[in-house]
């Protein structure tokens, strides 16, 4: 019988700048490999085109990644105009060329980019990695078939322009979970005339996380090299910085531990509602020291109790 491999026990958030060329869960798995741990995720994909923020959770912190796929995003788009393809992106094959569309005034750039400001109806690509019965649309795509989307309300937060030539218009957006900066490209590009589809795409942010915070993979093998997985390991961010934007309460050892059960306990200095970030002291801390120890996420209650939501394993 083949005895399997579980891998090391490793529990943080890496912050990996993911390279072009390469689907997020292969990104995903490079990574893992790095750091031979046993449990891994991401939180959020990009297309195989895209690069920059790609945060992923080992161990732990797994339990909390649902939190990063909700947050917002912000991203650097390179759209070029007068050329229109399959996907949206420079990766699908070319439909239609417009060679001869007229200058486009920094005026009417605007009031078409406005259109898309706010809050919007979109439209998810067929080339996406949503399902339909199971089967990703990209799937079906590729066969040919075209399923019926349903529309979704996504937020464009900011939608700023950072350069334009001609044929090209550089923007910088900042959206809602769910947005494909390959629709808008699409969209924009229609509304001005000539058709447009997306050439380089990189995430700048995913929620609290900014790209220069990030790691690229040939780093961390080059760091593993030479430093080993122990240097590896001080990348990490831990579990909670996950849900760092959200208030925290601190616990006594004996109280955390009725929390850890699953009751719901009450503590003083906590918000009236909301989710919140539960810290405990450690059970062998001295009188004149101060050990924090990340518990997990609870959720305030109506009469003001703290309820387990995601708790972290005890060590």
């Amino acid at each position: 019988m083949k005895k399997s491999r579980r891998g090391r026990c490793v529990n943080g958030v890496l912050l990996l700048d993911k390279p072009a060329g390469i689907t997020s869960n292969g990104a995903l798995q490079e990574a893992k490999k790095i750091y031979q741990a046993a449990k891994a995720g991401h939180t959020g994909s990009l297309d195989p085109l895209a690069t920059g923020v790609l945060p992923i959770c080992f161990g732990e912190a797994t339990k909390f990644s649902q939190f990063l796929l909700d947050a917002n995003k912000r991203y650097l788009a390179t759209i070029k105009l007068g050329v229109a393809t399959t996907t949206g992106d420079a990766d699908g094959e070319v439909v239609s060329v417009t060679d001869d569309f007229p200058e486009i005034s920094k005026d009417r750039m605007e009031v078409v980019l406005d259109k898309y400001r706010g809050e919007i109806s979109q439209v998810p690509s067929m080339y996406s990695a949503l399902k339909v019965n199971g089967v990703p649309l990209y799937k079906l795509a590729r066969q040919g078939i075209e399923v019926e989307r349903k529309s979704r309300r996504v937020t464009v937060f900011e939608m700023n322009t950072v350069s334009r030539e001609r044929d090209e218009v550089v923007l910088n957006i900042l959206c809602s979970k769910g947005t494909y900066v390959r629709c808008l490209a699409e969209e924009i590009g229609q509304d001005l005339g000539c058709g447009a589809h997306v050439v380089e795409l990189r995430r700048l942010e995913s929620g609290p996380f900014d790209i220069d915070e990030t790691y690229s993979l040939e780093a961390l093998r080059q760091l593993c090299d030479s430093d080993g997985l122990t240097v590896l390991d001080e990348k990490l961010l831990p579990p909670s910085a996950v849900v760092t934007h959200w208030p925290s309460v601190q616990l006594t050892a004996v109280t955390a531990s009725y929390l850890r059960q699953g009751q719901p306990v009450q503590t003083a200095n906590a918000p009236t509602q909301g989710w919140v970030r539960i810290f405990s002291e450690s059970v062998d801390s001295g009188p004149d020291t101060v050990d924090e120890l990340f518990v997990g996420i609870g959720e305030i209650l109506e009469d003001g109790r703290i309820a387990p939501r995601r708790l972290v394993g005890m060590d």
